[in-house]
């Protein structure tokens, strides 16, 4: 549980929009298996880094790095909607979002529809509901959220009604168990390459942790973190997430200044359209394939 090799996600691409190549103070968000908190501190000698991530099982990975790199390297076991209990301002600021490659690896946290593992899907596994619970007890109208709009699963009414008959049963209990009752539910689709229960295994992920919530909350407090000329960079997996950063980012960057004495921070969009993995990335780690970088620079007016 302490290996910490593991392809992070558009490696230059990350250095280059956060600058990271300055030597300064950044924030990794989403500290994970520990691959872009690692690229970051390698970049050169002098960057400090604060890195957070809510799962208390990431911990041992967070050891290991700061035998590596010292008191240049800090890190707090937090949601990274409450990044600003750091009492810190910074240069840059990453997010990753989605689940880390160790998270979707694990045999025990039933992320991945592989394993015979109890149907958790939390983040913080110390708290709140797993998968399993949800399923049991959500409304029809929860589930159909879940499925239908944080999934966006085509064949989500279908779904809706699988898990209604298969309560109380152990179908609902496992992993691997409720990915079979998805591809069965669900119409083998021959021009698709992803396994039948992945939406659905998302949109129950998004639900249970309120992914949403809590990633709007973060980036408005992320570019309140920055400093003047801090760059803000976020790597989205869906459609949903990408929304969210893309309306925040334009929002921030359409700021009209009411007076020249008195301005309000703004912004310039460093990417336009989102940057996406090269091919050879995506050939060499195809979970990057979805993957969309976002990235914006920070101005205090008149400050």
């Amino acid at each position: 549980m302490t290996n910490l090799e593991h392809t992070p996600v558009m490696e230059t691409e990350v250095i280059e929009f956060l600058s990271a190549n300055k030597g300064t103070n950044f924030l990794d968000c989403t500290f994970g298996g520990g691959g872009h908190s690692k690229l970051i501190l390698s970049a050169t000698e002098s960057n400090n880094l604060w890195a957070v991530d809510q799962d208390p099982d990431l911990y041992t990975r967070a050891v290991e790095l700061n035998k590596e790199y010292g008191d240049r390297f800090h890190f707090s076991q937090i949601n990274f909607q409450n990044i600003d209990s750091l009492g810190m301002t910074f240069d840059g600021i990453l997010f990753d979002l989605g689940i880390s490659s160790f998270q979707i690896d694990s045999q025990t946290r039933g992320f991945s529809f592989r394993f015979h593992s109890k149907l958790d899907m939390r983040m913080d596994n110390s708290q709140g509901i797993t998968a399993h619970e949800f399923l049991e007890k959500a409304s029809k109208e929860e589930l159909t959220q879940a499925v239908r709009d944080y999934g966006e699963e085509r064949f989500w009414k279908r779904v809706v009604s699988a898990i209604a008959k298969q309560r109380g049963t152990d179908v609902l209990l496992y992993a691997d168990s409720f990915a079979d009752m998805l591809k069965k539910t669900i119409p083998h689709l021959p021009y698709t390459r992803i396994h039948p229960a992945t939406k659905t295994f998302q949109g129950i992920r998004i639900a249970i942790n309120d992914e949403l919530n809590s990633l709007k909350m973060a980036i408005e407090k992320a570019f309140d973190l920055l400093n003047d000329h801090g760059r803000l960079v976020v790597i989205s997996f869906h459609s949903l997430e990408d929304r969210i950063v893309k309306n925040f980012f334009k929002k921030i960057s359409d700021q009209i200044l009411a007076n020249n004495d008195n301005r309000d921070p703004g912004a310039k969009l460093l990417t336009k359209k989102p940057m996406v993995p090269s091919e050879k990335e995506q050939k060499n780690n195809p979970r990057s394939r979805s993957a969309k970088l976002r990235a914006i620079e920070k101005f205090n007016y008149g400050k």
